[in-house]
């Protein structure tokens, strides 16, 4: 399981690991005439940003954006060296900041609530398939079964102190740490009295309020691409208002070997990059981090386990409003509940 905070393949800004075009999600921006947004772009997190909204001052808010994700690096991000993070699962402490925390107990929420289909403690499984920041090193079933053990041991915390049953267990928060950087900057947003605006980090959409004359926020959700280095295109558009929409994909992010394809999402289960036929998962939820798990953990499980998921838990967080992109005998068809049709725009 992983999306990776750092590095995410770059639309805008050209930063990052992998030069290829990669956004899950593609924030369109209407023609009507309305109060004009103000717009701010730059590069975070290994990835681009984009942020829109409505604000009679005409304040330049990028300065506090850029400190804010400044320092969410600082704490979560698994690309910068002296990282709380990095520090953590090498042992040199065992002090959480709020950030950490917060993702640290959340992830245990999800593990739980998912059966360990979303699953922070694959660490050193995503850094041996080669999606973090080491080489890559197909392991064998000796090296696989040893860092199985690592990422099934137990985790917990008390207060802001972090213990872990085996030193080996390394943590790793991309799967909802871009998400809930989506929403520190909404709060942020919000704390300087902006009610209409769109968060659009790597992908992980915020959207609250409209964009003027009561218009909602619109936003495309890429149709599954050939491979790494085709141009986005939008299978369909959802009209998005105090929401949050994040989709995960296994068709960006991959590396072939001996004629196969792995994939970038890791199965807790085997260790493994996942093989199913889901090519997207896209989720909508009140906060992006909660969106962010959600569209890990049906990338995890696959279409048939995903959709039993849904039945199962019709109340749960992250069923309501999801739509799948699969591949049926070479051909690309969509599963989308009743909810998450009720937002597809023309």
């Amino acid at each position: 399981m992983n999306r990776d905070t750092h590095p995410r393949n770059v639309r805008h800004s050209g930063v990052g690991r992998f030069l290829v075009w990669m956004p899950l999600l593609l924030a369109l921006v209407g023609c009507h005439p309305a109060a004009e947004p103000v717009r701010l772009y730059g590069a975070a997190q290994g990835t681009y940003y984009s942020i829109q909204y409505l604000d009679p001052e005409r304040r330049n808010l990028q300065p506090q954006v850029d400190s804010l994700l400044a320092a969410f690096d600082q704490s979560a991000s698994l690309w910068v060296d002296s990282s709380r993070l990095r520090q953590l699962n090498a042992g040199l402490t065992d002090s959480l900041d709020d950030v950490l925390l917060f993702l640290l107990s959340r992830s245990q929420e999800m593990m739980d609530y998912t059966g360990g289909a979303f699953d922070p403690r694959v660490g050193r499984l995503v850094q041996m398939w080669g999606f973090s920041f080491r080489q890559r090193s197909e392991p064998d079933s000796a090296t696989l079964a040893d860092l199985l053990r690592a990422a099934r041991g137990d985790i917990g915390w008390h207060g802001h102190r972090y213990h872990r049953q085996y030193e080996d267990t390394e943590l790793d928060f991309n799967a909802i740490a871009q998400g809930y950087a989506s929403d520190l900057v909404a709060k942020l947003l919000e704390g300087y009295g902006i009610r209409n605006y769109l968060v659009d980090i790597g992908g992980e959409v915020v959207a609250h309020g409209d964009k003027g004359h009561g218009r909602a926020w619109h936003v495309g959700i890429e149709r599954p691409a050939a491979d790494s280095l085709s141009a986005p295109e939008v299978q369909t558009a959802i009209a998005l208002h105090d929401a949050s929409v994040v989709t995960s994909g296994s068709y960006r992010k991959y590396y072939e070997r001996d004629g196969a394809r792995y994939s970038h999402t890791i199965d807790p289960a085997t260790g493994r990059p996942v093989e199913h036929t889901l090519l997207s998962a896209s989720v909508v939820e009140r906060e992006a981090w909660l969106a962010d798990a959600m569209a890990t953990a049906y990338m995890v499980m696959g279409l048939e386990r995903a959709k039993e998921f849904i039945a199962a838990h019709p109340d749960g967080p992250g069923t309501a409003a999801v739509y799948f992109i699969y591949d049926s005998c070479g051909s690309l068809q969509t599963y989308a509940t009743p909810e998450f049709k009720n937002l597809i725009t023309k």
